[in-house]
């Protein structure tokens, strides 16, 4: 079940401290001992990690991190409704899409959102977000 727990993992770290989230994108510290060109690869593979959310896209691991932790809000609080996983094609990877609602601040009122990720790994087997749309569900 490694997709309920990534799932819970990210949640629970975005609510928290959604600046932390960049580990997920980039893996951990472990990877400076690697030989450079196995780091030099992996980097770059990563660096290729996208978030979209609500229509704006961004591209590379700082970026992502730069977008997450300059949204509009302060406090967030996740619910996840539904959560559905596949295998990819390529290298053991995997697709989750979760559907659910937040709160915001001092909001009362939830709103609905759906989020898609693609998770790959790494040469080390490791899984990272290679691919992050998010949505919120209006109507």
């Amino acid at each position: 079940m490694a997709n309920k727990q990534f799932i819970e993992f990210y949640y629970k770290t975005f609510d928290a401290d959604r600046k932390q989230l960049g580990s997920l994108y980039v893996g951990d510290a472990q990877e400076i001992l690697l030989p450079t060109t196995r780091l030099t690869d992996n980097l770059k593979q990563r660096e290729q990690s996208m978030l979209t959310f609500e229509s704006a896209s961004v591209l590379g691991v700082q970026n992502i991190v730069d977008k997450l932790s300059s949204l509009p809000f302060e406090k967030v609080a996740h619910q996840v409704g539904t959560l559905d996983a596949q295998p990819t094609m390529v290298d053991g990877g995997i697709i989750i899409l979760v559907t659910g609602q937040l709160l915001v601040d001092e909001e009362q009122r939830p709103m609905n959102y759906t989020q898609a990720f693609q998770l790959a790994r790494d040469e080390q087997q490791q899984y990272f977000v290679y691919n992050d749309i998010f949505k919120l569900v209006y109507g």
